[in-house]
C-alpha cells in the first residue's frame, strides 16, 4: 500500500476536455479540473464562486423568436445596453443604463422603441458598429439603418441610411454605339482634356451644341461609361444637361481632339451594388476615418470604403487618396464576408478564411494601394461577432466547434490562427453569442463569454496572455442563458426561465456582490421585515438577510410577499440558488515506480487553502466555519482565510478525485488544495 501527497497549486487550465484524461504528461493536467461549474478562475490561480445576477426587467413574448444585445457607449458617463426582441414584421429595442431600464422612450409612454426595419429573421445575423451617438446596423436583407441617441437617455431615433454616390457594378453589360444617338444634327463629342475630370459636350457639325443628344434621365447616364477608340474610358459622374456630361477619365484619352460618333460607345448596366435585388452588406466597421461595408448576396467577397471623414459617401471620384475605395477577394475558394475588425490592420473574416489589408506603419489605405491578402483558412461562424482581446482577434470557427485566435506575428509579417479552445472544446455547444469583459483590476483576468444554444450554458474563459492563463469554466442557471452583452464592465444577460409554470425572458445583470440568480437586492437603513418578489411567483427562493442564510420560502400569489425570520437591518438578497462545483482530475503522481492507473485509491486527508470563504463542502462533507461563542448563531458567518483540513473520508475509487462544492449560497474562493492518498491493488 503506497501513501502519497498530491498538491494542486492552481486551477489556471480550467475545465479540461474529457478526451484529455490520459494526458498526464502535459502541464495543463496539473492545473486542470474535471469540472469547473459556476466558478471563475482568478489569474493568481484560485477559483471563486461566480457572480450572481440581479433581476432588471422582463421582455415581451417576441423574445421567444430572437434576442440580440448591443452595447452602446456614448460617453465616459453615458453607456447603454440595447436589447432587441424580434417579431414577425418589426422589432422592439429596450434600453438599459447602469443596471436600470430606461422608460417612456421619446415621451411615448412605452418602455421600448419600435424598429420597423428589423424582425426575428434579421436579428440573429445582423452586424453592427457604433461611434459617438450613432449605431449602424447591417444585414444581407436590410437596407442599412442607423439608430441615433438624442439629447437624453430616453431620446432615440431610427432611420434608413441615405448613401451618396453608392458603389456600382456591371451586373449586366450592354453597349450603345454613339451612332445611335437620335439627334439629327449630332456629329461628334467635344472634350476639354485627356485625364482627370473631363467635360464631354455633344456638338453639331457646324460647331454649336446639340441640345437633344442626352435626353434620357440622369440615372441612364450617371455611373455608366463612355469607351473611346483608339483608347480612353470615361466614367460619367453627372448629367449636367441634355448636351453635357461631367466625366472622370479612368483611362486617359489619346488626345483632346473631337471624338466622332463612330469612335465611342456607351457601356451600360452598372447598377447600385446595394439594393433589394442585389442584396445589402453583411459586415460593417470603421477603420482609419472610413466606414467599411462588405459582402452582399451578389458580391459576397467585396468590401467598400467610404470617403475619409464622410462615412455615407462612397464616391470613387478621381481615385485620390481620401476618396472611396473598393476591393474584391478573388481566391480559389468561396469567401463570403461575415465580419470585419479594425485593429492593427483592417481584418476581414469570411465563410472560408481570414484576410487582411496590409499597410505600412504610417501609410493609410488608398484607392491605389488597396490589396487584400489571404492568411488562414478556417472560416467564421455567421451571427457571432468577432472580439478583440489583448491584441488578438477571437472568432468562432465556421462549424461552431472551436475558438480561433487571429494574431499578427512580426517575425513572419503575417497573421496566424491558433485554437484557444483546444483543451476545452467540449464546452462549445452550438455557440450563438460571444462577448468580452476586460479585467478591471489585478484580481481578475479578461473574460471571454460564450452562450451555447444547445443547453443554455455559458462558457467563460479567463484569459491573461502574459501569464499563459486560458482557464475555461461553465456557468449554468435555473433556466437557459440565451444572450449576453458587455457594457464597459457590466455583464448583461437574457435568461429564459420557467416561473409559475410560464416561460419568461428576463434581463439580468451579473454583480459581484450578489450570491443568487435573478435576485432582488437592497441595502436598508432601517428595520425591514419583508419584501415583495413578483418576478419569482410560485418559485422556491433562497434568502440572505444581513449575511445570514434563512430557510427557503416559496413566493405566493399577489402581493408576492416574503417575510424574513428577523427584520433586515443592513441588506438582503432573495433569488434563485446556483451551486458551484470543482472536481479534480484523477490523481496521477507519476511515481518512479510507474503509474497508479488501475490501482484503487482512497483520499484520507484534504487540506484546502481558502480565501475569504464562508461555506464549503469536500466530497459532500460540510466544512465547519462557525466559531464557538455567545450569540453567534443569529449572525453571519465570518469570512475565513487559511487552511481547512478534512479527515476521515471513506471509500476507495479507481480515480481518486475530490469534489468541492457548497450547500449554502455564501462566499467561496479556493486557492489550492493538497491531499493524502493511499493506493494499492
Amino acid at each position: 500500500m503506497s501513501r502519497i501527497i498530491q498538491i494542486q497549486n492552481d486551477f489556471t487550465a480550467g475545465e479540461l476536455d474529457p478526451k484529455l484524461r490520459a494526458r498526464t504528461d502535459i502541464n495543463q493536467y496539473k492545473s486542470g479540473l474535471t469540472t469547473a461549474r459556476n466558478v471563475v478562475i482568478q489569474p493568481q490561480g484560485g477559483a471563486t464562486r461566480r457572480d450572481g445576477t440581479k433581476y432588471i426587467a422582463e421582455l415581451d413574448s417576441d423574445a421567444a423568436n430572437a434576442v440580440r444585445m448591443v452595447p452602446f457607449e456614448f460617453s465616459i458617463s453615458d453607456s447603454y445596453m440595447l436589447v432587441f426582441t424580434g417579431g414577425t414584421s418589426s422589432a422592439k429595442m429596450y434600453i438599459f443604463k447602469d443596471g436600470v431600464q430606461i422608460t417612456d422612450i421619446n415621451g411615448s409612454g412605452n418602455d421600448y422603441l419600435t424598429v420597423s426595419q428589423l424582425d426575428k429573421d434579421i436579428l440573429p445575423e445582423m452586424n453592427f458598429i457604433q461611434s459617438a451617438d450613432t449605431l449602424i446596423i447591417v444585414h444581407a436583407d436590410l437596407s442599412p439603418i442607423k439608430i441615433v441617441r438624442g439629447a437624453s437617455d430616453s431620446s432615440w431615433t431610427v432611420s434608413t441610411i441615405t448613401f451618396f454616390n453608392p458603389p456600382r457594378y456591371a451586373f449586366t453589360i450592354t453597349t450603345v454605339a454613339g451612332t445611335t444617338i437620335t439627334a439629327d444634327s449630332f456629329d461628334h463629342l467635344k472634350v476639354n482634356g485627356v485625364s482627370g475630370n473631363i467635360t464631354v459636350e455633344a456638338m453639331k457639325s457646324g460647331g454649336s451644341s446639340e441640345s437633344n443628344a442626352f435626353t434620357q434621365n440622369a440615372d441612364y447616364y450617371e455611373g455608366q461609361y463612355i469607351n473611346v477608340t483608339p483608347f480612353g474610358r470615361l466614367r460619367i459622374v453627372r448629367k449636367a444637361d441634355n448636351h453635357t456630361l461631367e466625366c472622370f477619365a479612368e483611362v486617359p484619352l489619346f488626345d483632346s481632339g473631337d471624338i466622332a460618333k463612330a469612335d465611342f460607345e456607351f457601356e451600360r448596366g452598372y447598377e447600385e451594388s446595394w439594393s433589394a435585388d442585389n442584396g445589402y452588406p453583411r459586415a460593417v466597421t470603421f477603420h482609419e476615418g472610413r466606414l467599411y461595408l462588405g459582402g452582399t448576396e451578389t458580391r459576397p467577397s467585396t468590401i467598400w470604403g467610404s470617403v475619409v471623414g464622410d462615412f455615407f459617401n462612397f464616391d470613387p471620384g478621381e481615385a485620390l487618396d481620401d476618396q472611396g475605395v473598393e476591393a474584391t477577394m478573388d481566391t480559389g475558394t468561396f469567401n463570403a464576408i461575415i465580419d470585419m475588425y479594425s485593429g492593427r490592420h483592417l481584418q476581414i473574416f469570411t465563410s472560408g478564411g481570414e484576410f487582411y489589408i496590409p499597410q505600412g506603419f504610417d501609410d493609410p489605405i488608398t484607392p491605389t494601394n488597396l490589396i487584400v491578402k489571404a492568411q488562414t483558412s478556417f472560416g467564421c461562424k455567421p451571427g457571432v461577432r468577432v472580439q478583440n482581446l489583448d491584441g488578438s482577434t477571437l472568432f468562432i470557427q465556421r462549424q461552431g466547434r472551436a475558438i480561433q485566435e487571429f494574431v499578427y506575428s512580426d517575425s513572419v509579417a503575417a497573421y496566424t490562427s491558433a485554437k484557444i479552445s483546444l483543451l476545452s472544446s467540449h464546452l462549445l455547444k452550438s455557440p450563438s453569442e460571444m462577448a468580452v469583459r476586460r479585467a478591471t483590476g489585478t484580481d481578475e483576468g479578461d473574460r471571454l463569454l460564450i452562450v451555447n444554444d444547445d443547453d443554455g450554458s455559458i462558457a467563460c474563459y479567463t484569459i491573461l496572455r502574459s501569464q499563459n492563463v486560458i482557464a475555461p469554466t461553465e456557468w449554468t442557471t435555473d433556466g437557459d442563458f440565451i444572450n449576453i452583452g458587455v457594457d464597459v464592465s457590466d455583464i448583461y444577460t437574457v435568461v429564459k426561465r420557467t416561473v409559475n409554470s410560464s416561460t419568461v425572458y428576463y434581463v439580468e445583470l451579473f454583480d459581484g456582490d450578489v450570491l443568487l440568480d435573478c435576485a432582488k437586492t437592497a441595502t436598508v437603513s432601517s428595520s425591514t421585515a419583508s419584501t415583495t418578489v413578483p418576478h419569482l411567483e410560485g418559485e422556491e427562493i433562497k434568502i440572505i438577510r444581513d449575511g445570514v442564510v434563512e430557510p427557503d420560502q416559496t413566493v405566493g400569489a399577489s402581493p408576492h410577499t416574503i417575510t424574513f425570520e428577523q427584520a433586515a437591518t443592513a441588506s438582503f438578497q432573495v433569488g434563485l440558488n446556483f451551486t458551484p462545483e470543482l472536481k479534480t482530475l484523477p490523481v496521477e503522481p507519476n511515481l518512479s515506480s510507474g503509474s497508479l492507473k488501475g490501482f484503487k485509491k482512497r483520499i484520507f486527508e484534504v487540506n484546502a487553502e481558502l480565501f475569504e470563504t464562508q461555506a464549503l463542502t469536500i466530497n459532500g462533507k460540510e466544512v465547519a466555519f462557525r466559531r464557538f461563542g455567545a450569540g453567534i448563531l443569529d449572525g453571519d458567518v465570518d469570512e475565513y482565510t487559511g487552511i481547512k483540513t478534512l479527515n476521515g473520508i471513506l471509500g476507495y475509487t479507481y480515480d481518486g478525485q475530490i469534489t468541492i462544492g457548497q450547500t449554502q449560497p455564501l462566499k467561496m474562493t479556493l486557492l489550492g488544495i493538497d491531499y493524502k492518498v493511499s493506493a494499492g491493488q
